[in-house]
């Protein structure tokens, strides 16, 4: 039954970037629905190239639609109304309320000109989200102390202030600093902001916790806030993580006795979450890889998604990626690729309209007889299919710019029938193929097919994805509440800020 007792929103902010807000948000998301309440994460502004179709075929940040997993609700818009996809070092994709709105570069997006407009957007949903769920776990981004860019912040202290909400500053002991950090971060925020923080988590801690607890004095006697956990660092609870920033611990190379699976390390890899399941078969043994040497000791090459198709292939044409892959496939290696990279597996991806930049043509790989187009609108949807010479209905979901046809001459041959009618991909032979579908490799049949090349009569053991992240959701809530006084949060919260 829920609890109907009504809580103050609770945001977590940050001393800096991936200090691992969104996982602690979604723990305490997890807490609250099994404590009664009926809460739901809320992120006003999130940029990050791992994003997600909500069931009305909208797009939001990968880490709100894992948050809401957690809370046991469906995804949508009003969780992340404004969405940043950097397409470049200096340009991004803005997606407001799911849907793209265009690109801006770094200089003018920052400007106070036309932050009105956006804060309205994200307050608007904000209470949208306030109005049904109680209580909301919102998310700041990067630190909370950007002083040069104070003015036009719509996603940190102005929004807690806005929501009245409850700041608990959470500080990665891992990377070093951590005194500073907190301090810092504190200090610099005007009084009239300082009051909102009612809590320190410091996060990430390796080692014996009780060789902290005289820190843990001193940075309360510093900052006058009470620290309400140290949460130990894990690495056998598994939660999707939001930035590819997560791959650098999975470079690894090609191994013996197991199936080898090379991703290919693209410069703006998106949805690399795409691959979670892949990498707990027990038959497979997955690393990212843009080496040639290790790209053709591959079993399987996966080509991935790309924020930036265009400059990737380029990227892999000019490092040798691209050579690798071809003579890897002629060595009788299997190719799959998913959303841009099977727009990169055809004979040509053309942008005349300059929607991804200012390459208008690139030759793609040649292994499938396929053109893309770039347009400007995207596609986003979630989808259910049968792949080729499958039976069971799979699911999974589009996001992507442009459009695949088979070229001049060439056959159709789709990989993926949709319950709609609609086809997608394409499929060369058992060992080539293509598709815009995100989430294909959630499908066991699907991995199945893609293996059975190599894995002989080995077939994966029954593993529901479903049911393993519900089982890593508790396992995260229990963490957290071991190590963060719980009670304390809710007593915050039961006070009005």
């Amino acid at each position: 039954m829920e609890n109907r007792k009504k809580l103050s929103p609770v945001m977590l902010a940050g001393t800096g970037s991936d200090v691992g807000k969104s996982v602690v948000a979604a723990a305490l998301c997890r807490i609250f629905l099994q404590d009664g309440y009926r809460p739901a994460p809320f992120k006003a502004q999130n940029m990050a190239l791992n994003s997600y179709a909500t069931p009305d075929g909208l797009e939001i940040g990968r880490a709100q639609a894992v948050q809401a997993e957690a809370a046991g609700l469906e995804p949508c818009t009003d969780m992340n109304p404004l969405l940043l996809k950097p397409g470049s070092d200096h340009t991004s994709q803005v997606v407001l309320n799911g849907k793209p709105c265009g690109n801006c570069g770094a200089y003018d997006y920052f400007r106070a000109e036309g932050r009105d407009k956006l804060r309205r957007e994200v307050c608007a949903a904000y209470d949208r989200l306030a109005l049904q769920y109680n209580p909301i776990v919102m998310e700041g981004a990067g630190s909370i102390s950007e002083i040069n860019l104070r003015e036009t912040d719509i996603v940190n202290m102005p929004m807690a202030i806005y929501a009245g909400a409850a700041v608990l500053l959470v500080a990665d002991i891992d990377r070093g600093g951590v005194f500073a950090s907190v301090y810092g971060s504190i200090m610099l925020l005007p009084p009239q902001e300082r009051k909102y923080i009612k809590g320190v988590i410091i996060n990430k801690f390796r080692g014996d916790i009780r060789l902290f607890e005289p820190g843990v004095r001193m940075l309360e006697d510093l900052c006058k806030v009470p620290v309400l956990g140290v949460i130990p660092y894990f690495k056998d609870i598994h939660i999707e993580e939001e930035d590819s920033v997560a791959l650098k611990n999975k470079h690894s190379e090609a191994s013996r006795g197991k199936i080898n699976v090379a991703v290919v390390l693209l410069k703006h890899l998106s949805n690399f979450t795409d691959f979670n399941v892949l990498e707990r078969d027990p038959r497979v043994h997955l690393y990212y890889t843009c080496d040639t040497e290790e790209i053709g000791k591959a079993d399987v090459i996966i080509l991935p998604g790309s924020k930036s198709t265009l400059s990737d292939l380029y990227e892999l044409r000019m490092n040798g990626a691209a050579q690798a892959i071809v003579r890897a496939r002629k060595k009788g290696a299997s190719v799959l690729g998913i959303c841009g990279g099977y727009q990169m597996m055809g004979e040509e991806v053309c942008d005349p309209h300059h929607v991804e930049g200012t390459l208008e043509r690139l030759p793609g790989l040649g292994l499938l007889p396929v053109s893309t187009q770039m347009y400007g609108e995207k596609i986003t949807r979630q989808v259910s299919f049968r792949f080729k010479g499958g039976r069971q209905l799979c699911r999974g979901y589009e996001i992507h710019m442009g459009e695949t046809f088979p070229v001049e001459g060439g056959k159709k041959s789709p990989l993926n029938l949709l319950e709609e009618g609609r086809e997608d991909g394409y499929w060369a032979d058992d060992k080539c193929m293509g598709t815009y579908i995100h989430g294909i490799l959630d499908n066991a049949p699907f991995i199945d097919y893609l293996l059975a090349p190599y894995a002989g009569e080995s077939r994966r053991t029954e593993f529901d994805y479903r049911e393993f992240k519900r089982r890593q959701y508790d396992l995260l809530a229990d963490h957290v509440r071991k190590y963060v006084d719980i009670p304390a949060i809710y007593k915050i919260l039961e006070e009005k800020i």
